[in-house]
């Protein structure tokens, strides 16, 4: 089989790699990308319910998790999400405001998925190569490395891994950035799947199936955090922003509290409205700030024995521990749904061993790490596209 020569190598063409490849190119270096996929970009097409949140307004360190939080700072400060944006409105590509900063595009994630394509055509540098599995990675007399693929040999100065985490498999989801890494020498931290749903095998599972398709605002927290968003009853448990963000702070065999009601103090509304409607029942009261179904299934798990009894005749102790049992409900999940839906992995390379500026690896030169297959794991709306953009810019102005 012939070699095939080029500069750089990008294994994965998700959206730091198609990044790193066309700013690569830009710089006149010559490009492939193996993408192992029938399809480049898959995940780009899928993401935001197909309307990709593809940068947040307010982009802070302190929307990433890593063992090691200093790091995203030199790549983020780099390229910011203003950066971003500025190219989107470049394309004329429409986009939206949608809570807490996130913007989506209007017209679908194609759009965003067609302009990092277009850019890398516009270099006339950048080889795209899908249905292409990468089988080994190994240096070359300290003149850069010679990449097995299915699709035959390259000789290349760069290796850029851009393979992503395990999260959704069937979009192309592997492990061959971790085993690429762990040979050089790499410390890789556990993997796990991150903004995932949580699911149940206790009864609790058997009132989320009953709910399921309900959603109301509330509170999900633990000792490491705190969302309050939307949460979502669904046929396996939990889901929805405010359990999809938890689950990056959570393990399994812990549990974690909810507040149905974050906005209202509970134990004041009752006990006024005791005094000013003292017929009335609980569910009555909460159905202005609940579904009504909700009410119903907290009502059994809560206040059953006092269903029937007109708050002015229930006790303010008794009333004092329902509004506690409402605002900090303990759930203990079985776990969450896995890689098979998560739409981040926690975990993977060990950033102290990367430098921060370049992307480079401090074991092995000429390789280097952007995006997912990183311990940097942002949050939900827009973060960890960020990351990928930010992290593909350093990284493409060292390959």
């Amino acid at each position: 089989m012939s070699v095939q020569q080029y500069d750089v190598l990008v294994i994965g063409a998700g959206a730091s790699g198609l990044m790193t490849a066309y700013m690569a190119a830009q710089r006149g270096r010559k490009v492939v990308v193996v993408e192992k996929a029938n399809k480049v970009g898959k995940k780009i097409l899928m993401s935001g319910g197909g309307k990709c949140n593809f940068t947040n307004l307010y982009v802070e360190p302190e929307n990433f998790i890593s063992h090691n939080p200093h790091f995203v700072i030199s790549a983020l400060t780099r390229y910011t999400n203003w950066d971003f944006i500025g190219l989107v409105c470049e394309y004329g590509i429409e986009y939206e405001e949608r809570k807490h900063g996130q913007l989506f595009t209007l017209n679908g994630a194609k759009e965003i998925l067609a302009m990092l394509l277009s850019e890398c055509d516009k270099t006339g540098l950048v080889e795209i190569k899908t249905n292409c599995e990468v089988k080994a990675v190994n240096t070359v007399d300290d003149q850069g490395f010679q990449v097995a693929t299915s699709l035959g040999y390259f000789e290349v100065e760069s290796v850029v891994v851009a393979s992503g985490g395990l999260s959704i498999p069937t979009l192309g989801g592997s492990g061959i950035g971790y085993e690429i890494s762990r040979q050089f020498g790499h410390h890789v931290y556990p993997t796990r799947a991150g903004l995932v749903p949580f699911t149940f095998s206790d009864s609790f599972k058997e009132v989320t199936t009953r709910l399921s398709g309900n959603a109301v605002e509330a509170t999900l927290s633990n000792d490491l955090n705190s969302f309050t968003e939307a949460l979502l009853f669904t046929h396996r448990g939990l889901s929805g922003p405010s359990s999809l963000q938890l689950s990056n702070y959570w393990d399994v065999g812990q549990s974690f509290k909810v507040d149905f009601l974050p906005s209202v103090d509970l134990f004041d509304f009752f006990k006024s409205k005791k005094q000013s409607q003292p017929k009335v029942l609980l569910r009555t009261l909460l159905t202005e700030y609940l579904p009504k179904s909700v009410v119903l299934e907290l009502q059994n798990l809560i206040w059953t024995e006092v269903a029937e009894t007109p708050i002015g005749n229930i006790s303010d102790d008794k009333l004092e521990q329902i509004a506690k049992r409402l605002s900090g409900f303990e759930l203990k999940p079985s776990g969450t749904e896995g890689y098979r839906t998560a739409e981040v992995t926690l975990g993977g390379v060990d950033t102290t061993e990367v430098s921060s500026k370049t992307m480079e690896s401090k074991k092995q030169k000429g390789l280097y790490f952007v995006g997912e297959i990183l311990d940097v794991t942002g949050h939900l709306g827009g973060f960890n596209f960020q990351w990928a953009w930010s992290s593909a810019h350093a990284a493409s102005e060292y390959v």
